[in-house]
């Protein structure tokens, strides 16, 4: 395809809405032409949520899910393009992450949620999904995906950076001058986080984690939840809400525990989880670029900077692109990468047997 537009479509952990960008690569690395965010309806967002567990029939709510998710992924494509002053013609692909609603690559199969016909009937545009799956297929684990594409964006020939995602979960991307590109998940990023403010105060996320920010990390449950296995397994490695969930923090409760310090607990133990891990497996780095929402926790991003010094922290709008773009810019990446029929994957980061090319293709 001549055009060197497209556009990526990203829907995380969070579950929170749809994050589009118009993405231009006719200019290195690129360049976002126009963003926005279509937020889900509330029960869209109560029924991606419950889809995350086993129910009663599945099947169906998850194809109406699905059909319902397409066609806010149509309104945000329209957002764009009319934004930039563009149209469907100019575009050559688009890049769906879709919902996850199930990443089990240890029994060999992720699930996200989209209807990819869909979407490329309401656009017109010709659609890249399910990148996942060919990943996991080859014996990886499927995610993370995006850290190829922090590489392309983000790595320096003299400098050692690590680029730290927040969001529902938090990964990060290793970046030495020279070496492979290494990238895992780390543990939980918002989603407990944002769950847990929902349901103590109304609100769906903690703005700036003002509300965590007044209460006291409580010792013996930060302890507990630092205890949880995944932190000690070596990369690569993945993980999602089917691990790091309101029932799973439930289990190390106790009434004695106030809804705000408990919060301020699960920042610490983003925070925490986030610093040990580059400790452990980042040695040398001494910059750290951070992207995703939690960028915009004030709270953590303190503490982040003062328990990752001397490193340098900043975020990534410092280096170019602001920091809720780089997750959709990057599925437009792979969307680039797939039409021109190059891997996608990065078998250092997610163990799989080699390259792979990634995604499906629905046509225009």
């Amino acid at each position: 395809m001549s055009s060197k537009l497209f556009v990526g479509l990203m829907s995380g952990t969070s579950v929170d809405g749809v994050d589009a960008v118009l993405a231009d690569f006719s200019v290195e690395p690129c360049r976002a032409m126009a963003r926005t965010h279509v937020a889900f309806a509330p029960e869209l967002r109560d029924e991606l949520n419950a889809l995350q567990r086993s129910g009663a029939d599945e099947v169906h709510r998850g194809s109406l899910a699905a059909n319902a998710l397409m066609d806010g992924c149509a309104t945000a494509v329209a957002g764009v393009l009319s934004a930039a002053g563009c149209h469907a013609r100019d575009i050559a692909a688009i890049g769906l992450h879709g919902q996850t609603i199930r990443h089990r690559p240890d029994l060999g199969y992720t699930t996200q949620l989209a209807n990819p016909a869909r979407l490329a009937e309401a656009t017109g545009i010709t659609v890249v999904a399910d990148f996942r799956s060919r990943d996991v297929a080859a014996g990886g684990q499927g995610a993370p995906l995006v850290p190829a594409f922090h590489a392309a964006v983000f790595a320096l020939p003299d400098r050692h950076r690590i680029v730290l995602n927040i969001g529902g979960i938090a990964n990060v991307t290793d970046l030495p001058p020279g070496g492979p590109v290494r990238g895992f998940d780390t543990g939980p990023g918002n989603t407990i986080m944002d769950a847990w403010c929902e349901r103590h105060s109304g609100q769906p996320y903690d703005r700036n984690g003002a509300w965590g920010g007044g209460g006291r990390a409580i010792p013996e449950l930060l302890r507990m939840l630092r205890a949880e296995p995944y932190f000690a397994l070596p990369p690569p490695k993945s993980t999602g809400r089917d691990r790091f969930h309101l029932r799973w923090l439930a289990k190390y409760l106790k009434a004695s525990y106030s809804p705000r310090d408990v919060q301020r607990t699960l920042i610490a133990l983003t925070a925490q989880s986030i610093v040990a891990a580059i400790d452990e497996h980042c040695a040398g780095a001494s910059e750290v670029l951070v992207c995703g929402g939690g960028a915009q926790n004030t709270v953590l991003m303190h503490e982040l900077e003062a328990a990752l010094a001397p490193r340098r922290l900043s975020t990534t709008a410092a280096h170019g692109i602001a920091i809720n773009e780089v997750e959709a810019l990057a599925f437009a990446w792979l969307a680039r990468e797939a039409i021109a029929g190059r891997p996608g994957n990065l078998p250092t980061v997610t163990g799989a047997r080699g390259p792979r090319v990634l995604g499906a293709v629905f046509h225009a």
